[in-house]
């Protein structure tokens, strides 16, 4: 979803009582750091300004009550514990919201709130592995989903939490204003540019084969240009063919070759963003080799072609073609 830039997007986070402080923590760094204040602007409101408690024994200050939701552009609802139903005002603040065009985000046990609100039904839904049972009990309607990290349904998003939420947000900066705007967010937040919402959240890895993964996605995506086969990442990783695919599959929940064509179509977006590179050598620098393959991707993957992306997404002046 990509939205009129004329303004900075507004931001609403929603503490509800026992609100997760570190999935709240993470949204203000991402939407309401000082460095996304061209892009965001960010508010946290409770149930009415003042005190909310948090799950871990300290309080935060709202600034603004419910009505902050009626101007908001997207609303966050952080996790909050315990998950216990939110009062009538704020389902119905919430509803209006969604009916109004505002999208909805939740993270980890937020979702929780977006179901008692009725806005989960019929929808695939995520939240924290540990309450999927209880969740299923309550919202039967929901087709709950708790192996991802996050689910992007448009106009609705839900994200399994924790440090999960990280790589939410940044799905979401990356859906608003592109490739490198969330690649600059990830930078300045120390962590990877892109984990996709398949990406599974189940923490029980083997944590060697883990670490030689991660190694060898740095080392593919550094070297996107090149051919890069199933057999080469696999011998990078020190692992059988076989072996390297389960484990691939297992952690990212994509083949190689997909999470590969993934990475390549980002760098794409990224270079259209930020460079004059002329297209041919865009595709040839991200490995899709010629114009007509980079057209593919990206009219697959975001319905568009690289000139029309360039044309929207672009952030430096234009210029004459390196």
């Amino acid at each position: 979803m990509t939205w009129p830039h004329q303004r900075p997007h507004a931001v609403v986070a929603l503490a509800l009582p026992g609100v997760v402080a570190f999935d709240l923590a993470t949204a203000a760094q991402v939407f309401g750091f000082r460095d996304e204040a061209a892009h965001y602007s960010f508010t946290v409101c409770g149930l009415r300004p003042g005190p909310v408690p948090t799950s871990t024994g300290f309080a935060i200050d709202a600034a603004a009550g419910l009505d902050a939701l009626a101007t908001a552009d997207t609303v966050i609802v952080p996790g909050f514990y315990p998950p216990v139903e939110p009062d009538a005002v704020v389902r119905e603040a919430l509803r209006s919201a969604h009916e109004r065009g505002a999208r909805l985000v939740s993270v980890c046990l937020g979702a929780f709130a977006l179901a008692a609100a009725g806005l989960l039904d019929g929808r695939r839904a995520t939240t924290h592995w540990r309450e999927a049972d209880e969740f299923r009990r309550r919202y039967p309607s929901v087709w709950l989903d708790p192996d991802v990290l996050f689910v992007d349904g448009g106009s609705i998003l839900t994200g399994a939490g924790q440090s999960g939420s990280v790589d939410f947000y940044i799905h979401v900066v990356r859906s608003d204003f592109g490739a490198g705007v969330a690649d600059a967010v990830a930078r300045r937040m120390v962590v990877a540019t892109h984990r996709s919402g398949d990406h599974a959240q189940d923490p029980r890895r083997d944590a060697r084969d883990d670490d030689h993964l991660a190694r060898t996605l740095e080392w593919a995506i550094q070297r996107m240009h090149q051919p890069l086969s199933l057999t080469r990442l696999a011998r990078h990783a020190g692992m059988p063919t076989r072996t390297f695919s389960r484990h691939f599959r297992e952690r990212t929940r994509m083949t190689p070759m997909r999470w590969l064509s993934a990475q390549r179509e980002l760098e794409a977006q990224r270079l259209l963003e930020t460079t004059d590179l002329p297209v041919d050598l865009i595709a040839e620098r991200c490995g899709l080799g010629t114009p007509g393959n980079l057209r593919l991707h990206m009219s697959r993957a975001l319905g568009t072609t690289p000139t029309e992306y360039r044309r929207t997404h672009r952030r430096i002046p234009d210029g004459p073609a390196a």
